[in-house]
């Protein structure tokens, strides 16, 4: 039996189990509260946020590492081609001054050879060794290595800057040494046992390496002007 606005006794009362079902009850207990709901939803945006604050983070990081890396390899690859330009440039020099001996060489001996023709012939006496200041001596050898005087200002400039023209210029630092600054300076002694001393058998020796490096003293000076060496 039912009555208005109480609770229902069921049929199960017969067998001793009643059930109570107020309707506002039932309805009350389907429904989640709106504040509950409202601090579910908050709470999921917040995980939501950081989470993505740190993918953000992790991604910077991870950012900022590979430009690290990235300068560290073009830092590194730099000073590679720097050094293997060093080597070649070194090499280069090597080789011209063994060629630049080689040439001096060659000419010591022929002199040598001719030495004994001139004497067993009636010829008139040889040319006197040239004289004058250093750079008469210079001007009056640019003939035999093929130069015009048009190049002798170059070869003022160059050797004006390597060696102010000094026979017994030294750098303390290299120990490149003489007029042309031989390096080191013993290689002069190709073009004459008194390289340390004599002006002319320094010139010859720079004239020579000149010449087998670079071809002519302007091309000598222009590489001093561009890289501070010849």
């Amino acid at each position: 039996m039912a009555v208005t606005g109480s609770t229902v006794l069921t049929a199960a009362a017969a067998s001793g189990v009643v059930a109570f079902w107020p309707a506002a009850a039932a309805s009350q207990s389907a429904a989640v509260p709106p504040a509950a709901a409202q601090q579910v939803a908050n709470s999921a945006k917040l995980d939501g946020a950081g989470k993505l604050a740190s993918q953000v983070q992790i991604s910077k990081v991870m950012s900022a590492l590979r430009q690290d890396q990235s300068t560290a390899l073009v830092a590194q690859q730099t000073a590679a081609r720097q050094a293997a330009r060093r080597k070649q440039e070194a090499a280069r020099r090597a080789a011209a001054e063994a060629a630049a001996d080689q040439a001096a060489q060659e000419q010591a001996q022929q002199q040598a050879q001719q030495q004994p023709e001139q004497q067993s012939q009636a010829s008139p006496p040889p040319a006197p060794a040239p004289s004058g200041s250093a750079q008469q001596i210079a001007m009056g050898m640019l003939g035999s290595y093929g130069w015009s005087s048009g190049q002798f200002s170059c070869l003022v400039s160059l050797w004006n800057q390597e060696s102010g023209w000094n026979v017994y210029a030294t750098n303390p630092a290299s120990g490149a040494y003489g007029i042309p600054q031989a390096l080191p300076g013993s290689k002069m002694a190709s073009a004459g046992a008194d390289w340390q001393t004599d002006a002319a058998t320094q010139i010859r020796w720079g004239l020579s390496y000149i010449k087998s490096l670079y071809g002519s003293p302007c091309g000598a000076w222009a590489h001093e002007e561009a890289d501070g060496w010849y």
